[in-house]
């Protein structure tokens, strides 16, 4: 697949799943998503989703993956949702994985009363853009699109001003 510059994507990675048709194809697309970001040297992922929830982010191939793109210098995961109740219960081991990478994961959800429908997407600084249209036909899209990037860039930043930090990876109990 090319990218919107007409370049191919980075020698070494395998082909890149451009149209999503699957939950299949997505898990695919955000495995390569962390594989080119780690190429790349990426510094900056921005996740954004509604919780999470069907992400498959208690496997340990992913997580692997995304500790080796953390291990980088001066690597930072966003983390954007309505809430994370449904992902601590559905992906144990990335919360206690979380705890490792607690100075490189930050998560952020909307303030109360800010009201927002946030897509389900992928973006790094540059131009990796993962972004899934559909939830229930599991449809979207994987490119490698400065254009698109920039304009999520600009969404996010602004989201991020309405929101407030959450989903601490040490609970306080009471």
């Amino acid at each position: 697949m090319q990218t919107d510059a007409g370049t191919p994507p980075p020698q070494g990675l395998p082909p890149m799943p451009s149209a999503l048709r699957s939950m299949g194809d997505f898990h695919d697309a955000l495995r390569w998503s962390l594989d080119y970001a780690q190429r790349m040297r990426s510094r900056h992922l921005v996740w954004l989703d509604a919780d999470f929830a069907v992400w498959p982010l208690d496997d340990g191939v992913l997580l692997q993956s995304l500790a080796a793109w953390l291990q980088l210098p001066q690597r930072r995961l966003t983390l954007v949702a309505h809430g994370f109740d449904e992902l601590a219960r559905r992906c144990p081991r990335f919360v206690r994985w979380r705890r490792d990478w607690t100075h490189a994961v930050e998560a952020w959800s909307p303030s109360e009363g800010v009201e927002v429908r946030l897509p389900t997407l992928v973006i790094d600084e540059q131009r990796l853009c993962l972004q899934l249209f559909d939830r229930i036909q599991w449809r979207g899209r994987l490119a490698l699109d400065e254009a698109a990037v920039q304009q999520w860039k600009s969404e996010c930043d602004a989201l991020l001003q309405r929101c407030e930090a959450t989903f601490s990876a040490y609970p306080l109990g009471l």
